[in-house]
């Protein structure tokens, strides 16, 4: 899922805020954005396997401060501190345990395939994470994948099939990760992590030439979507930087890419952009940013309501005597917890992906559990914290003989 080395990019412009100086944007270089939205005292690292409760309590925090760029579009933490980060064999970041999400990744991977003919090609992930979705394309088209990830576990793919056409190089990506240009080039769910986001893509663009035709493929949240719903469990430390369908294009055009298509799937959650090497475009006029910058102009009246919401129907269940229990122990999870100030009301958290089990959460130290312990624990409340998982969790409770109150944000 990441990313660059932190001594190459660091961004820490909150302290210029403070002070009254503007904080341009990093995406179109605009001279001043505006400040919407800001949570302080949050988990910097929210898919780390923590240990000890303790050690989850003593996280490294830090703050979110939302600003917004009325020329291009683009939403940025300002105060994003890249070196409060890390990036290792600790990072859980894997979804390919849920039967919903595997079905997904392998339709992606042979759409990708068939689209662009990626058949006995050479395939690259920048920020592949633990490999799933590079294996998938280099298995289904017979390609030759490489995948760069400081948190990478190339033992994790030891006997799955497609894997012997991968390898994986567990660093942070370097320019010269792509000396050799491949055909396709994809970075999935990592530009959000990156805050010098026009530097970023404009490296990829210098070490890819028009003539070759590489197609880059990337996918990011959508965050039009974030701020329509006010998704406050999808606003976290490490993504620093949120697109959406306009901002998103006009990066890559002023980065000297053709765009082929834009997309949002995955329940509206995912943006996806294709790509390839070209000259300078003309960008978007920015007509489409008035319905954007309402929503922002907004958001924190109709956030607060939201996350009062949420917090008075956990505290009521937890008052009734509910065993309350979240579904789901990734960024959503601790977003949720912490953003809420969530502590005794909250029982447990479980998760479908065995290697979370034993460790606890960050910055409020919930124990997370396997899905098979709630048996024992006999919730009363059930919250899941992404949606388009209801229907296989439901049936997994089910399954278990579970009888409660199921719900999801």
């Amino acid at each position: 899922m990441n990313l660059v080395d932190p001594a190459l990019s660091a961004r820490t412009q909150d302290a210029l805020a403070r002070e009254g100086t503007p904080v341009a944007c990093p995406s179109c270089a605009a001279a001043q954005t505006q400040l919407f939205y800001k949570v302080e005292n949050v988990p910097t690292n929210s898919c780390i396997l923590f240990a000890t409760r303790e050690e989850a309590l003593g996280c490294l925090r830090g703050e979110v401060a939302l600003h917004f760029c009325s020329n291009c579009g683009f939403i940025f933490n300002a105060s994003f501190d890249q070196f409060l980060t890390e990036y290792s064999g600790r990072y859980e970041e894997t979804q390919g345990f849920s039967p919903t999400f595997s079905r997904f990744h392998r339709n992606l991977a042979a759409e990708l395939i068939e689209r662009h003919g990626l058949r006995g090609r050479e395939v690259m992930e920048i920020g592949c994470g633990k490999g799933e979705f590079l294996v998938l394309l280099s298995q289904l088209g017979e390609n030759t994948g490489v995948g760069v990830d400081p948190g990478a576990l190339p033992e994790r793919l030891e006997g799955v099939e497609g894997a012997e056409r991968v390898t994986l190089i567990p660093e942070y990506f370097r320019p010269d990760h792509c000396a050799s240009e491949p055909d396709f080039l994809c970075c999935k769910m990592t530009l959000e992590h990156i805050p010098d986001t026009a530097s970023f893509i404009s490296t990829i663009r210098a070490g890819l030439t028009e003539d070759k035709g590489t197609v880059v493929f990337f996918q990011v949240p959508e965050t039009y979507r974030i701020l329509e719903h006010c998704a406050f469990e999808d606003i976290y430390h490490e993504h620093c930087s949120y697109f959406t369908e306009t901002s998103l294009r006009r990066l890559f055009e002023d980065c000297d890419f053709a765009v082929s298509r834009t997309a949002i799937e995955y329940d509206d959650q995912y943006l996806t952009i294709e790509a390839t090497a070209s000259g300078k475009q003309e960008g978007d006029d920015g007509s489409s940013l008035a319905d954007l910058a309402q929503l922002v102009a907004s958001f924190p009246e109709r956030v607060a309501a939201h996350k009062a919401h949420w917090r008075d129907r956990v505290k009521a269940a937890a008052a009734e005597g509910k065993s309350v229990v979240l579904w789901g122990s990734g960024s959503k999870a601790v977003s949720f917890l912490t953003s809420l100030d969530l502590d005794e009301e909250v029982t447990c958290v479980t998760d479908i992906n065995p290697n979370r089990h034993g460790h606890f959460m960050p910055g409020t130290g919930h124990p997370i559990v396997a899905p098979e312990e709630l048996a024992e624990i006999k919730p009363g409340l059930i919250v899941i914290m992404n949606r388009i998982y209801k229907d296989e969790i439901e049936d997994y409770v089910s399954s278990l003989g579970i009888s409660c109150e199921v719900t999801f944000l």
